[in-house]
């Protein structure tokens, strides 16, 4: 069936099952039985956080008005929880992905393969949700054994040496900056990673192509594109999409040509890119920024999730590509590709966590600290020259205040102390010693960073 037809298919049930929506649809004079064709269903209002899942009680998005059996939560941008119910049968769906990876890149049909947890447990999308797809393949035949140390780097370090030597090989599976801690940790340990085959499933954030060699070397890897895999994923509806070997391969490319990476995304940087699966999630662009459609534990339509990024066809893509002269080969699915960019314009990604401007204007505004600085602020995630990650934040100080290492000293622990308090993803992701901020201070009207007139933008890439 052509995934336009089956979104609409979708829409029609989701109208039908989910007291929230039908109610979304009323309060807006829409008759569902109106929406006939695809062209119908684009003209459908957006929905986002703030226009439909934080408006109605949480029985009321789920299908049926039922929650499902098992509750992921993800933190606001002031601390508020927000719940994502779901079912087993949404994980096996979402497991599909996971098979992907494990199966056209890893080749673990035919391998005994050790995945190793390192995102976050408890009550976060991450860990559980991850454990859970992991062994749905293992139901499912592949000879897949789970062990889940969570971000625990010690507990890692300790089962890995212990496991591995009776596995084919080893993935491990966390947020990128953390892998790599992991890591380097292991080889001051003298861990020897080249021994057990390693390969890395990713998610939560981008990184650099540059990086992604820097760890394959580390580590001994053969082929990062069939080594390594980034998910794109949500809280709100798990995984999306899929770094593909192929998609790899296309990226690497374009990393070192970024002209051509410009002309094709029409921007700088070199975005995230992936694969998906229309017929189970179905993107639209709109203004820059991506929408999603697909069944869930709470069922979304034309969900608005801010990301920036856009669509690319495959055959689109090939043509696009072979235009200059690369013609990358795969026996993968024809499926289209997303691309993105970022979170919303409003965050940064950290180990995982998404930090939130209201976190760190929380920081600057305990009395301790409210004098010195005018509360205007840019946060952004810097990686130094060994590609490890830190979150720095350049804070503008008041007129007439001059910097000093007691201030940086006190916005730092200020900006911390909130951070801990109002974020929760941010305390259970980010391991302890990389969660004290690099703090700049910057002169009223800083040209870099605070320059007059025009809005300003709190975080930057």
């Amino acid at each position: 069936m052509d995934p336009r037809d089956r979104v609409v298919e979708l829409f029609h049930r989701v109208a039908a099952s989910v007291p929230a929506y039908g109610a979304f649809l009323r309060e807006r004079g829409i008759d569902p039985s109106q929406v006939q064709t695809f062209d119908d269903f684009v003209r459908l209002p957006l929905t986002s956080k703030d226009t439909y899942t934080r408006r109605y009680p949480l029985p009321e998005l789920c299908r049926d008005g039922v929650i499902g059996d098992m509750i992921s939560v993800s933190s606001g941008s002031t601390g508020t929880p927000s719940f994502w119910p779901r079912s087993v049968a949404d994980e096996q769906v979402i497991s599909e992905r996971f098979e992907e990876v494990f199966r056209d890149a890893f080749g673990a049909a035919g391998r005994r393969t050790l995945a190793v947890v390192c995102f976050a447990l408890g009550t976060w999308v991450g860990g559980l949700f991850t454990l859970a797809c992991c062994r749905h393949l293992a139901a499912r035949g592949y000879p897949v054994t789970c062990v889940a140390p969570g971000s625990d780097r010690r507990e890692i370090l300790r089962v890995i040496p212990e496991l591995a030597p009776h596995f084919d090989q080893v993935v491990l599976l966390g947020y990128p900056p953390f892998l790599k801690d992991v890591i380097d940790a292991g080889i001051a340990e003298g861990v020897p990673w080249a021994d057990y085959s390693l390969k890395l499933v990713t998610a939560g954030e981008s990184f650099s192509e540059q990086w992604r060699t820097l760890v394959a070397e580390r580590t001994g890897m053969t082929d990062p594109a069939l080594d390594t895999a980034s998910l794109y994923g949500t809280a709100d509806a798990g995984v999306l999409g899929n770094e593909t070997p192929l998609s790899i391969r296309i990226r690497r490319f374009l990393a070192e040509r970024p002209e051509v990476a410009e002309e094709l995304f029409g921007r700088q940087p070199l975005p995230t890119l992936l694969q998906y699966d229309p017929a189970v999630r179905f993107f639209e662009e709109h203004e820059g920024t991506l929408l999603f459609s697909g069944d869930n534990g709470v069922p979304l339509v034309r969900y608005h999730i801010a990301d920036e990024g856009g669509l690319v066809p495959h055959d689109r893509m090939l043509d696009f590509l072979a235009g200059y002269g690369f013609r990358p080969t795969s026996r993968e699915p024809r499926l289209p590709f997303v691309y993105v960019f970022g979170r919303s314009h409003f965050t940064v990604s950290y180990y995982g966590a998404n930090v939130y401007p209201e976190n760190i204007a929380a920081g600057l505004e305990q009395p301790e600290v409210s004098s010195l600085v005018t509360g205007r602020f840019v946060l952004e995630v810097a990686e130094d020259a060994g590609h490890d990650r830190r979150l720095a934040v350049a804070v503008e100080l008041a007129a007439g205040v001059r910097g000093s290492e007691e201030t940086e000293r006190l916005v730092g622990e200020s900006i911390l102390a909130q951070l801990l308090r109002l974020n929760s993803e941010f305390a259970a992701y980010v391991p302890p010693a990389r969660q004290p901020p690099v703090v700049s201070l910057r002169e009223k009207g800083d040209p870099e960073y605070f320059p007059p007139g025009g809005k300003h933008r709190y975080t930057r890439r």
